[in-house]
């Protein structure tokens, strides 16, 4: 079970959680650079991340999952959120351009179920950025923060679940360097973490970031041929009745 909307929010409103979203948003706008015109959707908790992404995108829709809870967003309009069952979202097929996940796949019980919906929704050529957190860092440690819920990722294990679901990744990147603590001479070194662990591609980030897009066929496994074996029925050969021996 991970943390409630309630929790999120809180956190997003801290000066940790303003670190959170300016440093995983910023690498979230390079890869999404060109979204005009697209239809974005967020599940889990996107809300921080997604503000950037209204003025040009089509239409810009948040789900969160029923274990979690439900906010209105954005704080101005119409709300475009909505409480759903991750694995049965009410979308028609193909009709997603971007799907961001965070706070979602390390708290879902079947995350593959998660990941085979997003893949149903999801529009050919279309891509997903997943954000989740890192087994081998600090954020995934301490409880302090939505990162250190659920189940912590290698890289190993999401390619893994991202193959099974039939998606092919085509961007790995890590992201939160600096300790998860809420001291200000850290926060204000943030921009210095990253700046560091991204020009040299240091291991040991808080949370991943992996970009992958939509494989419209499934691979073809070559399968061993099991052979059979042949029975040869055995040759029938004239048997020779004894002399004098009368016949029956």
């Amino acid at each position: 079970m991970g943390p409630d909307v309630v929790e999120l929010r809180a956190f997003y409103e801290t000066a940790l959680g303003e670190v959170a979203r300016r440093v995983v948003g910023r690498l979230l706008r390079t890869r999404w650079e060109d979204h005009a015109g697209l239809r974005v959707l967020g599940l889990g908790y996107p809300t921080p991340y997604l503000d950037g992404f209204r003025e040009k995108a089509q239409r810009v829709l948040v789900f969160m999952p029923a274990t979690q809870g439900v906010v209105h967003w954005p704080l101005d309009g119409r709300s475009a959120t909505a409480l759903v069952e991750a694995s049965m979202m009410p979308l028609p097929d193909a009709s997603i351009d971007r799907i961001l996940i965070v706070h979602a796949l390390e708290v879902e019980e079947h995350p593959q179920d998660l990941l085979e919906e997003v893949w149903r929704i999801l529009a050919p050529g279309g891509r997903v950025v997943i954000v989740a957190p890192s087994r081998t860092g600090l954020w995934a440690r301490v409880d302090t923060t939505p990162f250190g819920y659920g189940h912590p990722y290698s890289r190993g294990q999401l390619q893994t679940l991202l193959q099974e679901a039939q998606f092919l990744p085509v961007f790995w990147g890590e992201a939160l360097y600096v300790p998860p603590f809420q001291r200000v001479s850290l926060l204000r070194s943030a921009p210095a973490f990253e700046r560091i662990a991204g020009r040299f591609s240091l291991p040991g980030g808080g949370v991943h970031v992996v970009e992958a897009t939509k494989q419209l066929y499934r691979p073809v496994l070559r399968r061993a041929v099991k052979r059979v074996p042949v029975l040869v029925e055995p040759a029938l050969e004239p048997v020779l009745e004894p002399e004098g021996a009368e016949p029956a």
